[in-house]
C-alpha cells in the first residue's frame, strides 16, 4: 500500500475534483410562463453520451405537453419567440423523434401535466450536451439555449413542431 503524506493527498484530491472529465457538470432553467410566473425548474446534468434533465413544472394546462431545446437563452418576449428555432446543426432541420430523417437536436420526449397542472420527469437526451461533448451540440454556447414548453403534445412526425402548438413556458439554460 502507497502512503501519501496528507498535503499530497488533499493536492491529489483536488485535482481530481477539478478535472472537467471527472467533475460533474449541471446547468438550471428557471421557468417561467408567458405572465412572466414562475412555472417550476428544470436541471440538466451532463452525462457520459446525452444529458439527464430533472423537469419540475407548475401552472400547466392538465395534459401533454412538447418539450425542446431551442437555439437562444432567450426568454424575453413573453411568446417566447425570442428563444428562436430548435437547437440544431444542419442548415435544413428535419423535426420528430419517430421521423427516420430526423436531425433535430432539439427534440425530447412529452411531459404530462396531472390535474393541478404540475409535472415531474426525468429524461434523458442523447443529442446535445452542456458544452458540445461527443460533438453533440452545445447548450451552453455563446448564445445560450433555452427550454421551451409548448400548449399541445408533440407528434414527434409533423413539420416543423409536430403540431406542438403555442410556447406557454420557458427557461434559460444557465
Amino acid at each position: 500500500m502507497i502512503r501519501l503524506p496528507a498535503a499530497a493527498a488533499l493536492g491529489l484530491a483536488a485535482a481530481v475534483a477539478a478535472s472537467p472529465a471527472l467533475a460533474q457538470t449541471t446547468a438550471t432553467a428557471a421557468v417561467k410562463a408567458g405572465d412572466g410566473k414562475d412555472a417550476g425548474v428544470v436541471t440538466i446534468t451532463e452525462a457520459p453520451h446525452g444529458v439527464l434533465l430533472k423537469i419540475e413544472l407548475k401552472g400547466l394546462t392538465p395534459g401533454w405537453h412538447a418539450a425542446h431545446f431551442h437555439e437562444k437563452g432567450d426568454c424575453g418576449t413573453p411568446d417566447f419567440k425570442s428563444a428562436g428555432a430548435h437547437v440544431h446543426t444542419a442548415a435544413t432541420t428535419v423535426h420528430g423523434l419517430l421521423n427516420p430523417d430526423a436531425n433535430d437536436s432539439g427534440d425530447l420526449p412529452n411531459i404530462f401535466a396531472g390535474a393541478d397542472g404540475s409535472a415531474t420527469a426525468e429524461v434523458y437526451s442523447t443529442l446535445v450536451s452542456l458544452k458540445g461533448a461527443g460533438g453533440r451540440p452545445a447548450l451552453l454556447d455563446a448564445d445560450g439555449s433555452s427550454i421551451v414548453v409548448h400548449a399541445n403534445a408533440d407528434d414527434h412526425k409533423t413539420q416543423p413542431i409536430g403540431g406542438a402548438g403555442a410556447r406557454v413556458a420557458c427557461g434559460v439554460i444557465k
